[in-house]
């Protein structure tokens, strides 16, 4: 192979580069992808409105409760197993069992998050209800990374299997 032969696989390289990078400049001026302008709006009459038909109404914590099927929630409580365990050893998050009624963050030698360790209260029924529903957004910084249960009904019934656990 003579030097001719290899500026010529040079030259072809330095050329492909070249369309490459003009293709990305063409593309990236037809299609934006860093702009913060919103492409469209839906404009709403009343805000507050929809605000109250996403959220319902209020939710009675203590009827649920009341009505709560612990072997609903034992079935439920398998989400939470993966991370979970209620024998009374620690998994990836700590032991469930006695977690209500029992002190936020207070397993001895349990590594809690720095959010979970600095929380204070205990896990009552309404706190871990609250809990459940959205980790991330209860206990802001937690290293939980489950996303949480939706349906009042599905809370109330893992408080109920929860409580029933012996300590």
């Amino acid at each position: 192979m003579d030097t001719m032969e290899i500026t010529k696989y040079v030259g072809a390289f330095c050329g492909s580069l070249l369309v490459f990078l003009l293709i990305s400049t063409a593309s990236g001026s037809i299609f934006d992808t860093h702009s913060d302008v919103v492409a469209f709006s839906i404009p709403v009459e009343d805000a507050e409105a929809v605000v109250e038909e996403e959220t319902g109404t209020p939710v009675d914590i203590e009827a649920l409760l009341v009505s709560a099927d612990a072997a609903a929630g034992e079935g439920i409580f398998r989400r939470c197993a993966a991370c979970h365990k209620v024998d009374g050893t620690d998994g990836i998050g700590p032991h469930l069992n006695g977690v209500i009624g029992r002190d936020k963050g207070s397993i001895e030698g349990f590594g809690y998050s720095e959010a979970m360790a600095g929380a204070e209260g205990a896990w009552d029924p309404s706190e871990m209800f609250a809990f459940l529903e959205n980790p991330k957004q209860y206990v802001v910084g937690t290293s939980m990374a489950f996303a949480g249960l939706a349906k009042p009904e599905e809370r109330a019934n893992v408080i109920a299997y929860l409580a029933s656990l012996d300590q």
